[in-house]
């Protein structure tokens, strides 16, 4: 197998599953023709409810041979292939039950790659694994805005120090990320509103206005400043993605998710992850297709800008 990386083609979906996309595993971050890579990230002791999102990297890729046959993704008019060249990074690996071991070896693999040049989709794993996402980031781009898709604000105080909850508490303080710039979209579950400093459009807003008006919403509050878009699964309606920790009803569509998405595709997103994929409680293996086909929309997203 060589380690290169080589555009994407219509390979099958039932042999040889192991990588995402049917990609080639690669960690030479030496090599210009590789432009982004994707990396799984196997943690979920930060979890507070149902446990499992540890399987979730393995899940996306598995499910991702379903995507492997189309020559384009619909709507867009390119093969992915043609512009932007992508590897597989592989699972990061790290002393199981250590959080501590985890945060550092996926805040310097972050740091690594986004140094060389190359934009990072990574697979969680619970919510938890983006503080050190957005560590690796942040010493490459500066603090960054958020734009951060899920049924939860995350930035509960909590007292556990590591929790799938507490992150966009911590991130601000770090100089992570600028809640000031920052837009959280699909919240449906409660928070001290008086102090919040990230704008939120709440599912019932993002349920009843159009993508149009959601996408203005986030193009104003980003700007033209370097983003970080983080996809919790939750975002979506259970009846969506029902594999996950903390279904929340009343939430996105996958089709609207996608839609807003394409809608911010030219804004100066550094970098992505879909998390808190949970397959023991998916069904039929939708919300492992909603992670993969999420990651898969960002990757095209970043090869629009070219």
């Amino acid at each position: 197998m060589t380690d290169k990386a080589v555009p994407l083609n219509d390979t099958s979906m039932f042999s040889n599953v192991f990588s995402y996309m049917g990609l080639p595993f690669s960690r030479d971050l030496q090599d210009e023709s590789i432009d982004a890579v994707v990396m799984g990230v196997p943690y979920d002791l930060g979890t507070s409810g149902r446990a499992g999102t540890r399987s979730g990297p393995n899940a996306i890729r598995q499910a991702s041979a379903n995507l492997r046959w189309e020559e384009q993704r619909w709507p867009w008019d390119f093969n992915l292939g043609s512009r932007l060249a992508v590897a597989d990074y592989g699972d990061i690996q790290f002393m199981w039950g250590d959080s501590e071991d985890m945060l550092t070896q996926v805040e310097d693999h972050a740091a690594r790659i986004t140094a060389a040049g190359k934009t990072l989709v990574s697979f969680g794993g619970d919510h938890f694994v983006t503080l050190p996402l957005l560590r690796g980031h942040a010493k490459t781009h500066g603090a960054l805005s958020l734009i951060h898709f899920d049924a939860h604000t995350d930035t509960y105080d909590e007292e556990e120090k590591y929790n799938h909850g507490c992150m966009f508490f911590r991130a601000p303080k770090e100089g992570l990320i600028d809640p000031a710039r920052s837009i959280q979209i699909g919240i449906r579950t409660d928070y001290e509103r008086s102090t919040h400093e990230f704008e939120v459009i709440d599912a019932h807003k993002a349920n009843e206005q159009s993508v149009a008006e959601t996408v203005a919403a986030i193009r104003k509050r980003v700007g033209d400043n370097a983003a970080y878009l983080t996809f919790d699964i939750d975002c979506l309606d259970p009846a969506y993605a029902p594999g996950t920790g903390t279904p929340v009803v009343g939430g996105l569509s996958t089709s609207k998710a996608l839609r807003i998405l394409q809608g911010i595709a030219d804004l100066n997103i550094v970098g992505f992850d879909v998390v808190e994929v949970s397959p023991a409680y998916d069904h039929a293996n939708v919300t492992a297709l909603a992670g993969a086909t999420l990651a898969l929309q960002f990757l095209y997203m970043r090869a629009s800008r070219g």
